[in-house]
């Protein structure tokens, strides 16, 4: 994450470097949804297809979300929020709204969960927001071109690239090419790698969208403070209906990290596009509590 902020502010910012960052912007934006590919697929190598079916976490994690975003959208609508508070309104709902991360799978397995529950989660999660955008974005956004059959179809295709294409290809390596599934398998955290680095260009786009953000610097504040708290705030709910199940770091891992990456592109198309900075601070709390859990699980397991 350090590494993706450096890069960008020193070819951002270093007059000499600008032809340089002109070139590489393109590339770094195409080889990311590559890197994230990949990271399922691999992921997908190692799921036991058997085990994908829905388990009582799901449920209550879901009901939880939905709540959230009802009450969220009882406050705006009740107030009838505009301007700056709208804003931050929307930056805090793209932040709940916004699906299960397709990386939070990675993260579970690292931190010794069951991928497969949190592989279903994934699925249900993208579904779940599909239902709810075309649903809330025209209530508070009278101008928003969106229809929700439109919408419904435009996320099911995501959809479909994102996971529903990996796992297939992971399935056919798994049961008809066992020596290329055996190798892939073979490479220890190769997955968790592939998702650091997509983690560095993730960052650094990041950092871009919050520098060249057409605001004040108190707002901006805020939308990233909030951020923090609804990070906070989804984490611990997760981990807290998870330990009712034995499974709390699945259940923090799958209300807490988002599809941040995708929040921005529907607060960008369809909501003020101040908005997106909310996710695109998200990205940045929600590693960080990945980096802090994994540096606990290391330690746990050497001690």
């Amino acid at each position: 994450m350090g590494t993706g902020a450096a890069a960008y502010l020193v070819f951002a910012f270093t007059p000499g470097l600008e032809e340089a960052a002109a070139f590489f912007d393109p590339i770094f934006a195409a080889i990311l949804p590559a890197f994230m590919f990949l990271v399922l697929f691999v992921t997908f190598c190692k799921v036991d297809f058997r085990k994908l079916r829905p388990v009582a976490w799901h449920f209550w994690t879901g009901l939880f979300q939905l709540i959230f975003i009802a009450a969220l959208m009882g406050l705006m609508l009740g107030f009838s929020m505009a301007g700056d508070s709208l804003v931050l309104m929307e930056a805090i709902l793209m932040c709940v709204i916004c699906p299960c991360a397709t990386a939070a799978a990675v993260v579970t397995q690292k931190l010794g969960g069951s991928l497969e529950q949190m592989t279903t989660y994934t699925f249900l999660s993208n579904f779940l927001t599909a239902l709810l955008v075309p649903v809330c974005f025209p209530m508070i956004e009278k101008g928003a071109d969106i229809t929700f059959m439109a919408a419904f179809l435009k996320i099911l295709h995501e959809v479909f690239i994102v996971l529903i294409v990996p796992m297939l290809l992971a399935y056919v390596v798994k049961h008809h090419m066992h020596r290329l599934h055996a190798w892939i398998i073979s490479i220890n955290d190769l997955s968790y790698y592939l998702w650091g680095c997509s983690l560095m260009i993730v960052t650094g786009t990041t950092v871009k969208n919050i520098v060249n953000a057409e605001s004040t610097v108190a707002l901006l504040l805020a939308i990233a403070l909030l951020g923090l708290v609804m990070c906070v705030v989804q984490f611990a709910v997760g981990r807290y209906i998870g330990h009712f199940f034995n499974h709390a770091q699945e259940s923090g891992q799958a209300l807490g990290q988002k599809n941040t990456a995708f929040a921005i592109w529907l607060s960008s198309t369809y909501l003020n596009p101040l908005s997106s900075v909310g996710p695109g601070c998200y990205i940045l709390w929600q590693n960080i509590i990945n980096s802090i859990e994994i540096w606990q699980h290391r330690k746990y397991k050497r001690e």
